[in-house]
């Protein structure tokens, strides 16, 4: 029988982007045996008859020791929900538009102002953020680490992973490790990477990991000199007072997010953050390092990022 999956934002894993023409607050699909249909959870009876019901078709569902995972297709794109939340974790484009219009899109900025060497994605998912990479820059060498083998599996038979795995014509190639990111056996290496990206989330919420200062300190121990961090840092932390929501300024918002704060204590004066627009999702981002030159930053990505590339500032 039809099972309802609510697909939310509340997490702040990932948007429900453009190409699925689905709106925040959140919305359920309801899926039958193939196929889902998307209707708007917040709208009244009438409203629902009147917006066009758009179906998805599903291409697997299964439970896994680390995560629930749905493979949903569209004409547009794929996506890849996991856990409880069944937040958007992955998304791959189909056609000629790549871009995501979230958050892995700012990711493509990170290899122009780290230094030449690998870079590591922690939480690959799908491979949203590495396709991305490559394509942009396919001269990279990208390590990614993901603890749950079969979402490996599954996003290799169904997001191309694998074609990202073999050495492309640039030299640059996707390295797949299948184990925590928090493995000790990282700290054994050598200072390796040029550039960390992390975006590690389990039920719609960051790893509470990722809110110690400890955790941060051991992770900025395997980049090179001049390495950086690049992190998704999920949404605002809402205060309530006397049953109203709480904000401090702009400049100040980002104190509300706890991955941030904890960046802010493990390197004092060396975190920047920036905040994607509503309709992207909400999410704050976090870089370490001295800030860049933004003007100089800005004219060696995209020029699709040209833009949010500018709105990076420092955490004060």
């Amino acid at each position: 029988m039809p099972t309802a999956l609510p697909v939310t934002a509340q997490g702040h894993c990932r948007r429900l982007f453009r190409p699925l023409s689905l709106s925040l607050p959140p919305t359920a699909f309801r899926f039958s045996s193939s196929t889902c249909r998307c209707i708007k959870s917040d709208v009244t009876k009438q409203e629902q008859e009147e917006e066009e019901e758009e179906t998805f078709q599903v291409l697997t569902a299964l439970k896994t020791p680390y995560n629930d995972i749905v493979i949903v297709d569209t004409a547009k794109s794929r996506m890849l929900l996991l856990d409880s939340t069944h937040n958007v974790h992955s998304v791959l484009q189909k056609g000629d538009e790549k871009w995501t219009e979230s958050y892995w899109d700012d990711f493509v900025s990170l290899p122009p102002i780290v230094p030449e060497g690998p870079i590591a994605i922690y939480g690959l998912g799908g491979g949203t953020a590495a396709h991305l990479m490559l394509d942009v820059w396919p001269s990279l060498q990208l390590e990614g680490w993901e603890i749950d083998e079969i979402l490996i599996d599954k996003a290799r038979e169904y997001f191309g992973l694998s074609n990202l795995e073999r050495c492309n014509q640039a030299g640059g190639r996707l390295q797949v490790h299948i184990d925590d990111a928090f493995s000790p056996i990282q700290n054994d290496l050598p200072k390796a990477y040029a550039g960390i990206i992390i975006d590690l989330f389990s039920d719609g919420k960051v790893l509470s990991q990722l809110q110690e200062v400890e955790t941060w300190l051991e992770l900025s121990d395997r980049l090179m000199p001049d390495g950086r961090l690049m992190v998704n840092c999920g949404g605002l932390s809402e205060s309530t007072i006397d049953g109203k929501i709480s904000y401090q300024s702009v400049d100040d918002t980002w104190k509300q997010n706890s991955t941030l704060k904890a960046l802010a204590m493990a390197f004092p004066g060396q975190v920047s953050w920036k905040r994607t627009p509503e309709e992207q999702g909400l999410n704050y981002l976090a870089l370490t390092g001295p800030l860049p030159d933004l003007t100089s930053w800005s004219a060696l990505v995209p020029v699709c990022l040209t833009e949010a590339v500018k709105q990076w500032r420092p955490c004060w």
